[in-house]
């Protein structure tokens, strides 16, 4: 997408940032919801309204300088759906499907957006429609597969987080969720030193190639 310009990238990522970022939020309330916890439900995040989740650094202002920058490495996120452990009758066994719905919606997402790129490379003599098709797909899978691994990631509150602190011992489970609150600071930290990019670059390269091979690229 190098050959695109600032205003043609921000078209083409707009709203597979947007979609990626909000379908994961709504999954987690969805799961919950059939778990007994209607917390999401009653203040009405189960929607697909973007304007419901944004998050105005996370949603708008972070992906846009990233995309600016042209980092090559793009993510965001939502304002999280609320989740209340105490509707759930087995609350560690809840939380981890809750947190797997999460990356799992955004790796049903990257299929969703192979697929469409994959027919705009079967109509690629009609470039005004293939093109769109085929920029905002291959946008689709990369920040959908990103949003799926980053969040798989066993750092609080990551989704992965979610799922070892359910494997763990409740003691461990317990101290392992007191980092929490320094979880943000190791994610920056992470990114600016590059660390993150080197953690998700292979399995990044693997599920690419899967994926854009669905697509027929």
């Amino acid at each position: 997408m190098e050959d695109l310009s600032l205003v043609q990238r921000i078209v083409v990522w707009l709203l597979p940032v947007v979609f990626a970022i909000t379908v994961h939020e709504v999954a987690h309330g969805w799961v919950a919801k059939q778990f007994g916890d209607k917390t999401a439900f009653l203040q009405g995040r189960l929607t697909l309204n973007p304007f419901k989740h944004v998050d105005i650094f996370g949603t708008i202002i972070l992906p846009g300088l990233m995309l600016i920058t042209f980092t090559g490495f793009i993510f965001g996120w939502a304002k999280p759906v609320p989740v209340d452990a105490r509707n759930f009758k087995d609350p560690r066994k809840a939380m981890m499907v809750v947190a797997l719905a999460g990356p799992l919606s955004n790796l049903l997402m990257a299929v969703f957006w192979a697929l469409l790129a994959r027919i705009g490379m079967m109509y690629h003599e009609y470039e005004f429609v293939s093109m769109p098709l085929i920029y905002m797909g291959s946008a689709g899978i990369h920040i959908n597969l990103i949003l799926a691994l980053l969040n798989l990631l066993p750092i609080p509150p990551l989704d992965g987080s979610r799922i070892l602190s359910g494997l763990l011992p409740h003691y461990w489970a317990w101290q392992f969720n007191r980092l929490e609150k320094y979880g943000f600071i190791i994610l920056l930290v992470l990114l600016a030193t590059n660390v993150l990019n080197s953690i998700l670059a292979y399995p990044l390269f693997n599920l690419s190639q899967l994926f854009f091979s669905l697509a027929g690229m």
